[in-house]
């Protein structure tokens, strides 16, 4: 009887999808994220036309995403603490925000400076965390000893997770072309920002996308984890620029640029991994595990 209430909770857990939660983090910032669930499901296997390659999307667990891009406020809050990022190269620290509205995304904000975000997320110091910068630039990521070490890991999105995040239908039949869970583009200005002259605010604007995510179709395009090509890194979602119509917003139209570049149509939303129930889980698991032990000695 032991093991079936055992397997009850895994199956619950795997099953998560789609619930809101809101983080305090480091006693300063407050983020809410929606869970992904559905893991280990399968990759799109639509063509993607800017590179001709498929497979976009497969996660094989269970994680949250922000709900909204990150706003100049938590971006302000955190350089408050934690002082402003810094490093080599320089092109990569030197810009400030070109719209500075409190509730919009943060802008002008390069990979680098991301993930100085992210690691003082975790760990409360901006040096450490999943992403170690080298003094020459260099990036090093390293989730798993993240993990190991403070428990839950803030991240910038994979390429894979972003992707599962938009446009896998929460009822895992597959995917859809854009974030709202239809082939249809949303509408400028109503449902999504890709046609206007600056990002809106997040909170008053947009319409919730299938998955619970804001923006995720325009308002700023947003930094992924993952190496696209040579050492660039992806970005996706398009942006409130009408110089890219809504053909950006789609699952179809992947984006690459050098880390170190800061652009004004540019921000990021963060990850958390692993999944609190999945957390849950594994300590549940541990405890299992030493109660058989006691009972076996």
């Amino acid at each position: 009887m032991r093991k079936v209430r055992v397997l009850a909770v895994v199956v619950c857990v795997m099953a998560v999808a789609n619930i809101a939660s809101a983080d305090i983090i480091q006693g300063i910032i407050d983020i809410d994220f929606v869970t992904i669930g559905n893991p280990e499901n399968i990759p799109d296997t639509q063509v993607m036309t800017t590179d001709g390659t498929t497979g976009y999307g497969a996660v094989g667990y269970n994680y949250r995403i922000g709900k909204y891009e990150i706003t100049n406020a938590q971006w302000n809050a955190f350089t408050a603490v934690a002082g402003v990022p810094a490093g080599n190269p320089l092109e990569a620290y030197n810009q400030s925000a070109q719209f500075t509205g409190a509730q919009q995304p943060t802008n002008m904000v390069s990979w680098y400076e991301a993930a100085q975000f992210c690691n003082y997320l975790t760990s409360r110091d901006k040096s450490l965390g999943v992403y170690q910068i080298g003094t020459d630039g260099s990036i090093t990521v390293d989730r798993a000893a993240a993990i190991s070490t403070y428990g839950t890991a803030y991240v910038i999105p994979t390429e894979d997770e972003w992707y599962k995040a938009a446009y896998f239908k929460p009822n895992a039949s597959g995917y859809s072309l854009y974030a709202n869970g239809t082939s249809t583009a949303p509408v400028a200005g109503v449902n999504s920002n890709y046609n206007s002259g600056a990002p809106w605010d997040i909170i008053t604007n947009g319409t919730v996308e299938q998955n619970g995510t804001f923006d995720m179709m325009g308002n700023v395009f947003e930094w992924n984890e993952t190496l696209i090509y040579g050492s660039y890194r992806g970005i996706r979602g398009g942006c409130y620029s009408s110089r890219y119509g809504d053909g950006a917003l789609t699952s179809a139209r992947p984006f690459y640029n050098d880390p170190y570049y800061e652009y004004d149509d540019v921000g990021f939303r963060v990850a958390s991994i692993p999944e609190p129930a999945t957390l849950l889980l594994l300590g549940l698991g541990v405890m299992f595990l030493r109660k058989r032990r006691r009972c076996y000695n």
